[in-house]
């Protein structure tokens, strides 16, 4: 199985296109013009793609507890811009770049929230 797009819920998609350019745009998803009140990033000229709408169900966004989407980087490095980016653009910490468990050599991520409380990880592995 492969995961094909990822859909994330947010209250204004223009508002919310900031945050995630930033985020995305530290390990290489370009973001496409935005079309029927949805935007989609993904990597040059791949999937999966992830796209930024309002729920369709016409309600408020929200975060679900428990749920958390992880994106694998190619880098230690992209790991830490990206973690850096969600940060400086309005994020929430929930887990500095690093080693999991600190003590472990082959999984490194950072976890954040967006403006909305949806989780992410970014991580690589050796």
């Amino acid at each position: 199985m492969t995961i094909g797009y990822i859909t994330i819920g947010a209250h204004d998609v223009e508002a919310a296109l900031p945050f995630f350019d930033k985020v995305f745009g530290a390990f290489g998803y370009e973001r496409g013009d935005p079309e029927g009140g949805w935007a989609f990033y993904g990597p040059k000229g791949g999937s999966p793609c992830v796209g930024i709408c309002k729920p369709h169900d016409g309600e408020a966004p929200r975060a679900g507890n428990g749920i958390m989407i992880a994106f694998k980087a190619a880098s230690q490095d992209e790991v830490r811009a990206a973690h850096g980016a969600a940060l400086a653009a309005g994020g929430a910490d929930e887990g500095a770049p690093g080693y999991r468990p600190p003590e472990g050599t082959s999984f490194y991520g950072a976890y954040f929230r967006d403006p909305v409380g949806n989780k992410y990880c970014v991580y690589a592995t050796n």
